[in-house]
């Protein structure tokens, strides 16, 4: 049997951390060797309560003294993911990033450093969702004179708008179709905005209730209509997907990578 990837969690103690310590339980692929926090969080020191582990396990506030690992996983803040890199970089420690809301001066640095380690990134760690990526991908280069719309819904709780996975699909509807999605967004339509113009994709956002998560991309032709849905019902799925991703990228060679570069390792005829 070969021997578990040992990871550390970055950002342990919140809501992705804790569902990815839950899930690392009874996971014969895993060891969770590190629980890193903030350094003003009153966990630090004390144990951590999943026995997601072997022996005991305590929230850690930095990485001074980190044991041997294979693969960060990084649920935290800029702040937390800055200190993070800075470790795998002076580690050779591949990265999993999910923290997101980082400057453009973090994201140059993470470029930087996957040519030193394997990093991979992604708004939205649901396997099911980066099948939707290729999908919308594919669909969007065989259709480019179809309209395109990304209708997205998640609860009243959520501040962002639209969501970090509705640009990132329409991120890559644009780059499928040659474009950039700054040069051809558009994100409001009220009063009278005029005949919508030629190559535009549009957004549109739902707030409400308890959504986990919805996002739907709809390709308006003439006579015809292409919809494809994904429709989140549990939290767990992203942990799930994460997870995934740190077995993957344990084994990969130093670059920058997302969860259709696993996908399509995934979709590789067995040799």
């Amino acid at each position: 049997m070969n021997q578990p990837v040992r990871l550390a969690i970055s950002g342990a103690s919140g809501r992705m951390g804790s569902a990815l310590l839950a899930r690392c339980r009874g996971d014969r692929r895993l060891r969770v060797a590190r629980a890193v926090i903030d350094a003003a969080s009153d966990l630090v020191g004390k144990p951590v309560q999943q026995p997601a582990t072997t022996g005991s396990l305590s929230f850690n506030a930095g990485w001074n003294d980190a044991t041997q690992l294979d693969v960060v996983v990084d649920f935290s803040t800029p702040k937390g993911l800055q200190a993070a890199l800075e470790y795998c970089v002076e580690s050779g420690v591949a990265l999993v990033v999910g923290t997101t809301g980082y400057d453009a001066d973090l994201g140059k640095r993470l470029e930087q450093a996957s040519q030193r380690i394997a990093i991979l990134q992604a708004a939205n760690f649901s396997l099911g969702m980066a099948v939707l990526q290729r999908l919308v991908r594919d669909s969007a280069r065989a259709l480019p004179e179809w309209d395109l719309e990304i209708i997205e819904a998640h609860h009243g709780r959520k501040e962002d708008a639209p969501s970090g996975t509705a640009l990132a699909l329409g991120e890559t509807a644009a780059t499928a179709r040659g474009t950039a999605l700054q040069t051809c967004a558009s994100y409001a339509r009220q009063g009278h905005p005029g005949a919508r113009g030629k190559g535009e994709i549009g957004f549109s956002v739902i707030r409400g209730g308890d959504i986990v998560g919805e996002h739907t991309i709809m390709l308006a032709g003439t006579g015809e209509r292409l919809e494809l849905t994904h429709r989140a019902t549990d939290r767990g799925i992203f942990a799930r997907g994460a997870l995934e991703a740190t077995v993957w990228i344990a084994s990969q060679s130093p670059g920058m990578y997302g969860m259709s570069d696993m996908l399509e390792g995934r979709l590789k005829p067995d040799s």
